[in-house]
């Protein structure tokens, strides 16, 4: 990989919102996952478990942040959701199974887009408040239209 591509998304992830590394996981997994997809058109049985377990891992640190305190129903039912996709993917890397695989990625686009949707809906919000002289904090993070095409469809990948 470009050194200073690297060095670019280093300094990306250090410097990004709790929102835009969500949504940068998520479009990792989704990376991930095509990637798997291409892997199993090719037999190339290396390719297809590597690119599956990143897709894992990622799922895993999912899991491993959520608060359930705070989030309390919805953190728990996120994490069964994250824990069906987990093991979903474990089945697809032992039967080498491209459904299985396209089965999470859909779910995990969705999921994305729903998660991207909530986090410009808080924005808005935020931003009314704060033009009606409320104390609010809005995120910097103004690159709302990079994963968007023109019609306004989300990204998938």
């Amino acid at each position: 990989m470009n050194p200073y591509l690297k060095q670019y998304q280093k300094t990306e992830v250090e410097t990004a919102t709790p929102e835009k590394i969500l949504i940068l996981l998520y479009d990792g997994a989704i990376q991930f996952l095509n990637k798997a997809l291409i892997a199993l058109d090719e037999k190339n049985f290396p390719e297809i478990h590597n690119n599956i377990v990143g897709a894992e891992h990622i799922l895993l640190e999912f899991m491993n942040t959520l608060d359930f305190e705070q989030g309390g129903d919805f953190a728990i039912r996120l994490n069964a959701l994250y824990q069906y996709f987990y093991n979903r993917l474990v089945e697809a890397n032992m039967k080498k199974d491209k459904e299985i695989v396209k089965e999470v990625l859909e779910f995990l686009v969705d999921l994305r887009a729903t998660w991207k949707q909530a986090i410009n809906m808080t924005k808005a919000e935020a931003q009314s408040m704060m033009s009606a002289g409320g104390d609010v904090y809005v995120s910097n993070d103004d690159d709302d239209d990079d994963d968007d095409d023109e019609d306004g469809n989300e990204y998938e990948g």
